[in-house]
């Protein structure tokens, strides 16, 4: 008998312990919370400059969806991800203060995120310059901006009073869909592919268990333009469909995307549903890869540092500028146009930087994650993954916090194009970026890294 019931135990299946072992007291605490964001009524889309009409139904929801974290010492962390194209300053400057006033929540350690799909609703303050709409659907903008506000509030704090006994590990796939979008060609860069050119097909994943060894939530990002699709209908995009396929394997469990710097990679071939669906789910199975991989365990505390810093212009226009643009064919431009001679004619001086541009650097037990605001390009996480992912993990974040514009690389700046120049235009920014912004970037957020207490051990 004994014999038997050894045979027994041998035959049992056994399990990876960072899914098996139930989390000790003292350990990680994790709260999940979600809420729909699909517009009620028909708005015009964020994200293309050539849309003639409003949303026309959906083929998707969209959601904002927040995970939050505590720590064995009571350190918290509140992730928020949004199927966006992006968050304005004037939104989540006001968010992270509610979120402040009503629990005590830090800036630092509260970090806002967007995949970035162009089939959501346009924002106030939002490519302020880019869309030509009449007067009645503008309208909508601001009532819509304000309700979301409130979804977000709502959404994060519900998930910090969901919080339960968690263990957390990260692991990283991989998945090829992205291609480089800046083609060189003798008249400059345009947008196409580069199959040459520098791209990210990393795909962090972050595993959130509870008690009973199965995911709560599952964390991921990928660094690429969520752009497949560019219908009149509301739309995760790829990495909705990703979500959705995550969240069917994984009954019970909140699947959450963020995009890394893929400013200027697309998702080539595009333009289908079938396209979308198929990223999605290629994207889908590099999670469900790394997950059934050897996970490195998440140990220790949280550190969280957050700055804003000015980021210079280059030359600004001057007033004759301004009025030629001012008949330009292009709405755009014209918008932008009216917008800044509007200034002059009240007397106000057009800044010659942005002064808020956000940086943001989170200690995980041994995980590094940084957040940059912006649509920033590839070459930020290539370098930035050399001077400081050697000794530790760490994972780049881009369109966090503040979407303001495109964020380039000295070498993209001086290759020009849409993401070193002309995409200024649609965000409504006065002049392309000054040479120092690279520097200026990747230096804060050595300093912030450098800044964070050493990790520490429960």
């Amino acid at each position: 008998m004994r014999i038997t019931s050894l045979l027994l135990l041998l035959a049992l299946p056994t399990f990876p312990s960072s899914a098996a072992d139930e989390p000790k007291p003292g350990e990680w605490k994790a709260g999940v919370a979600v809420q729909v964001i699909t517009p009620e009524q028909s708005m015009w889309m964020a994200g293309y400059a050539n849309r003639t009409k409003p949303a026309e139904g959906k083929l998707t929801d969209l959601y904002v969806k927040a995970l939050a974290l505590e720590d064995p010492h009571g350190g918290r962390l509140v992730l928020l991800t949004s199927d966006l194209v992006g968050i304005p300053r004037s939104l989540s400057e006001p968010v992270a203060e509610e979120v402040q006033k009503r629990t005590g929540l830090p800036r630092e350690r509260l970090m806002l995120t967007v995949s970035h799909t162009h089939c959501g609703p346009v924002l106030r303050d939002s490519l302020r310059t880019m869309y030509d709409m009449p007067p009645e659907e503008a309208a909508k903008i601001g009532p819509y901006t304000d309700k979301l506000k409130g979804w977000m509030v709502d959404v994060i704090g519900r998930a910090l009073n969901d919080l339960k006994p968690a263990r957390l590990s990260f692991g990283k796939g991989t998945a090829r869909f992205a291609v480089n979008r800046r083609k060189p060609t003798a008249k400059g860069f345009i947008n196409a592919a580069n199959p040459e050119g520098p791209v990210d097909h990393a795909v962090p994943v972050l595993r959130v268990d509870g008690p009973d060894g199965r995911p709560r939530a599952i964390v991921f990002g990928y660094a690429c333009h969520n752009t497949t699709l560019s219908f009149y209908q509301w739309c995760g995009d790829y990495a909705g469909f990703a979500q959705q396929n995550i969240e069917a394997k994984h009954p019970g469990a909140t699947a959450l995307f963020w995009t890394g710097c893929g400013a200027d990679a697309n998702p080539l071939p595009r333009g289908t549903v079938e396209l979308c669906k198929k990223y999605g789910r290629e994207l889908a199975d590099a999670v469900e890869d790394t997950l059934a991989s050897r996970l490195t365990p998440i140990i220790g505390a949280s550190a969280a540092k957050y700055a804003t810093i000015a980021l210079p212009f280059d030359k600004l226009p001057s007033r004759a500028q301004w009025e030629m643009e001012r008949h330009s064919k292009q709405h755009m431009v014209r918008n932008r146009a009216e917008r800044y001679l509007q200034m002059l004619d009240r007397g106000e001086k057009i800044d010659n930087q942005y002064r808020y541009y956000p940086t943001q650097v989170w200690q995980l037990g041994e995980l590094t994650w940084i957040a940059l605001g912006g649509e920033v390009v590839v070459d930020y996480s290539l370098r930035l993954q050399r001077e400081l992912g050697r000794d530790h993990p760490l994972w780049i974040a881009g369109y966090a916090n503040d979407v303001m514009a495109y964020i380039p690389s000295l070498r993209v700046l001086k290759e020009g194009g849409y993401e070193g120049d002309t995409s200024m235009v649609p965000y409504g920014m006065p002049a392309k970026w000054g040479p120092e912004i690279e520097e200026k970037i990747v230096a804060k957020v050595h300093e912030l890294a450098k800044a964070l207490q050493p990790v520490k051990r429960p």
